[in-house]
């Protein structure tokens, strides 16, 4: 997945950050509103990790003003704000989860991965595709029963076809997924991986889609 993280304490976004990556995920890490507001006009998120008390505005404001328009994103707050009327108040601005600093970064992965399967309609951690069998929050596939090792990017791809099961997957959306901002994309680097998957998990595990993108069927 991709995740979007606003948070302006330097120490608490850079070892959420860390965390976030070492887990599979591609994360941006911004500590205005302004910029974070600035990157989902051009970027596809899969999840929101958002503090409530930024530089720049306030977190509810701004959770209050996605919903408005309908952007249905997960939204995980984080916030030192422990009264259980914040945790209403974030809850019935339309946040998903809700976590109090100082929170455990495993936990925090746990909460992230349940909103996400809420959100992709998966209520299951397993996924059978014919022979292959995924179970991303453990980062295990199985060929017929045997398991099979995937490299961290290889996941990633996987993950985005795997949670749109029968759906096209466009090129953007399987580098949005892939990649953080100021990290460069190769022209040819979604093929390479998709061939390397396709090499472990087999030919006609991921479909082509000519000029649309890819797709798994369930």
């Amino acid at each position: 997945m991709r995740i979007l993280l606003v948070e302006d304490e330097p120490d608490l976004g850079a070892a959420v950050e860390e965390h976030v990556r070492q887990a599979g995920h591609a994360v941006d890490w911004f500590q205005r509103l302004k910029l974070a507001d600035a990157a989902m006009s051009t970027i596809s998120y899969d999840a929101l990790l958002l503090d409530l008390l930024l530089p720049d505005g306030r977190g509810l404001d701004f959770l209050r003003g996605l919903r408005a328009r309908r952007d249905a994103i997960p939204v995980v707050i984080l916030t030192a704000r422990d009264q259980i009327s914040d945790r209403i108040a974030g809850l019935s601005a339309g946040a998903d989860d809700y976590l109090v600093k100082p929170f455990d970064l495993d936990e925090l992965i746990a909460r992230l991965n349940a909103v996400a399967r809420r959100y992709f309609g998966t209520t299951s951690t397993a996924q059978q595709f014919g022979p292959v069998e995924i179970e991303l929050e453990a980062r295990l596939a199985r060929l017929d029963g045997a398991e099979v090792e995937l490299t961290a990017r290889e996941w990633a791809v996987l993950e985005v076809l795997a949670r749109r099961p029968n759906a096209i997957v466009s090129r953007e959306q399987i580098e949005d997924a892939l990649y953080a901002f100021e990290q460069e994309i190769e022209s040819n680097a979604i093929e390479v991986y998709i061939s390397r998957i396709r090499r472990k998990l087999g030919r006609d595990f991921v479909r082509t889609a000519r000029g649309l993108g890819y797709r798994i069927r369930s």
